[in-house]
């Protein structure tokens, strides 16, 4: 379903304006420092930054009135060591460079079903190449989604593209895995209704 336009949105975003990242040049952070793909309303990210205050993040999704949420929510939150950005993953090599970025996570990304559009999907060879470019060289994807065949498709891809796999699972919420896990809204609706959530951490050997 698409997200109803938030009123007054452009004035919610520049009220936010401190935390959102134009370029390169806005990154207040020394590199390396940790990236979310597509953090829909923040939730995910906005804990992570405050678990772990030492830690630097950037959360980056496509669609503003989407972002504008997150972005509330850290601020609520009066976070220091997050940062947003309005784009999707095909423009990250226009903002990241090599080493910049030393964990991705890609939480419930769309799994692009249909047959003829695996190149949309996020674990997709030619987006993993991508990440490559930008990942340091030890560097770490850290991947949940609901989707089965997507899962199983994502870790043929993260091999063929030269990352190691650890951690995996096929039910995370029943996993030694689950301790300290963040739980997305997606992930306890997908949980609701009986789906299982499989992880998997995917590393540069």
């Amino acid at each position: 379903m698409r997200m109803r336009k938030k009123k007054h949105g452009a004035e919610r975003i520049a009220a936010c304006s401190d935390i959102l990242i134009r370029s390169a040049d806005d990154i207040p952070f020394e590199a390396p420092y940790e990236l979310e793909i597509g953090c829909g309303k923040g939730s995910f990210i906005v804990e992570l930054a405050r678990r772990h205050p030492d830690r630097n993040y950037i959360a980056v999704e496509k669609i503003s009135d989407v972002i504008l949420l997150a972005m509330e929510k850290a601020k609520a939150a009066e976070l220091t060591n997050v940062r947003f950005l309005i784009g999707d993953a095909g423009t990250l090599t226009e903002v990241f460079k090599k080493g910049d970025i030393s964990r991705i996570y890609l939480n419930f990304s769309d799994p692009w079903p249909k047959a003829g559009y695996a190149k949309r999907r996020l674990t997709h060879r030619g987006f993993l190449e991508k990440y490559k470019s930008i990942l340091t060289d030890d560097g770490e994807i850290h991947f949940k989604t609901d989707n089965r065949v997507l899962f199983d498709f994502s870790l043929e891809e993260f091999e063929a593209c030269g990352f190691a796999l650890r951690n995996v699972t096929n039910d995370l919420h029943n996993s030694p895995y689950n301790e300290g896990n963040i739980v997305t809204e997606y992930e306890t609706n997908f949980s609701a209704k009986g789906f299982t959530i499989n992880r998997v951490e995917a590393y540069l050997k």
